[in-house]
């Protein structure tokens, strides 16, 4: 009688002996490995694509696996999973990365649902490294989502899975024309067809971090379509993120990338937040909306009809990465002592339209109240209000709904406290002498026509006056 034989593990380039299947998805299969030449563990990825595929769609297919091995390992980063080697065998492809005892991000929020904020901080400054690196060595992933962070159990984060990065110098590399990466982390450009970049891959890490202190990703829906409209046209509804966390993540999911946080303006906020120390909250205190920031340089000559403002040459995190300080309020539960009451214009506001006289200048002659008219002031003589920022919620997305009357409060009341607070208006103990408030149009003032200036308008504003009502001498704020 024989003896059954031993089945012998698979050796890969006669050096790597798989030994566990560690998972396996679209693109292949991953294995727990031994490295017999240096005597370490190693996680090896087989590319392994389903029957059927075109022979031009696997060889593109194909491409972007090597691609992966060629891009991570151009990266230098405590956060980034390394690749130590490529081998091509027996017509298959294999990646030798580092081993990383971890579990994904994803998983993590399936089995224990929304993490705290102060450890998904922790998560968004790791990962926040990570793309930095990736990005100045012109590599962009494409493909940021809570699947490709792997989450140790002491809190490392490590950013997986480049096979469909592209550096920025590639041509773009897509099967059938189609686009590439997951639907509820495209950021609306992508949507828009446009290529990959940076910004694109911080919009995918702010919905990242939504998913991990929400417990669920604020624009996924129950079909594709579903999902690319609301990342089209739904500002994301935020619950359990506050404070700098909670800007953070609104900063980064700004639809226009050109008014979107950058990586640096992130973790510059992050980091300030961090060594801060926590306010206290006593039970029933009221849920605090997210800062729903806008953090782009203002516009001179702005659209705003019939009030046309400028605001200083100023994006307020900048400034904050340069190291000025732009408030209490970004990073605690309660606004400035100097912010007044919001003031609405346009029907059902206690202004309306008409009653804003500023043809052009950003000085008036008389205080914002109800049923009162302001008119055009010169800056450089007495005047009783002062404009001093202004800005759109959705940036160049002109076709976006109402968003609702509390949301464009909010967003606008955290907009002016940020330029505010910031050297916009250069003035000592600004808090004790001026008040401000923000100008914001209703739901019928809202433009439903971008193409028609009559038609009201989207864009908030920024106000400001002394506090005992005497006039202001000459300008208040920075040009």
């Amino acid at each position: 009688m024989n003896s059954p034989q031993s089945v012998q593990p698979r050796v890969i380039a006669g050096r790597y002996t798989l030994l566990a299947e560690l998972g396996r998805g679209g693109m292949g299969v991953v294995w727990r490995a031994q490295d017999n030449v240096i005597g370490r563990q190693v996680a090896i990825k087989e590319l392994h694509l389903p029957d059927g595929i075109a022979h031009e769609e696997r060889r593109v297919l194909e491409e972007r696996v090597l691609r992966e091995a060629r891009t991570a390992g151009r990266l230098n980063d405590p956060g980034v999973v390394t690749v130590f080697d490529v081998v091509v065998e027996g017509g298959m492809t294999y990646i030798v990365m580092e081993l990383v005892e971890a579990t994904t991000l994803s998983a993590l929020i399936s089995r224990h649902g929304p993490m705290p904020p102060d450890r998904v901080v922790s998560i968004a400054l790791q990962s926040l490294s990570a793309l930095e690196s990736a990005h100045q060595a012109g590599v962009v992933h494409r493909d940021v989502k809570p699947g490709n962070l792997m989450v140790t159990p002491n809190g490392r984060v490590k950013l997986t899975d480049f096979g469909i990065a592209q550096a920025v110098d590639d041509p773009r590399l897509t099967t059938s024309g189609s686009l590439i990466g997951s639907p509820a982390y495209m950021s609306p450009e992508r949507i828009h067809g446009h290529e990959a970049s940076p910004a694109a891959d911080l919009w995918a890490l702010g919905a990242t971090l939504a998913y991990a202190v929400e417990g669920v990703n604020p624009y996924e829906r129950s079909t594709t379509a579903a999902t690319l409209h609301a990342i089209m046209n739904e500002p994301p509804r935020l619950t359990r993120a506050h404070g700098a966390l909670g800007a953070v993540i609104t900063g980064l999911l700004m639809p226009d990338p050109n008014a979107r946080l950058t990586g640096p303006q992130a973790r510059a906020m992050l980091e300030r937040a961090a060594a801060q120390p926590t306010p206290p909250t006593g039970f029933g205190a009221p849920q605090q909306t997210v800062l729903h920031t806008q953090l782009t340089q203002a516009r001179k000559n702005s659209r705003l009809k019939p009030l046309l403002v400028t605001a200083g040459a100023l994006a307020a995190v900048a400034l904050l990465v340069a190291g000025a300080f732009l408030g209490r309020w970004l990073f605690t539960e309660q606004p400035p002592a100097a912010m007044a009451e919001a003031i609405f214009f346009g029907p059902g506001g206690s202004m309306s339209a008409d009653q804003l006289k500023i043809s052009s200048g950003r000085c008036g002659d008389n205080y914002l109240e109800p049923n009162t008219t302001v008119n055009y002031a010169d800056c450089a003589k007495g005047h009783r209000v002062e404009f001093f920022a202004v800005g759109t919620p959705f940036g160049s997305s002109d076709k976006r709904a109402y968003p609702g009357r509390e949301w464009l409060r909010n967003y606008a009341e955290d907009f002016c406290t940020l330029h505010f607070m910031s050297d916009t208006v250069p003035v000592e103990d600004k808090e004790d002498k001026l008040a401000y408030a923000a100008v914001v149009p209703t739901e019928g003032e809202w433009r439903a026509d971008p193409a028609k200036s009559d038609e009201g308008t989207r864009e908030v504003a920024c106000a400001l006056w002394n506090k005992d009502k005497t006039e202001l001498a000459s300008q208040v704020s920075a040009e």
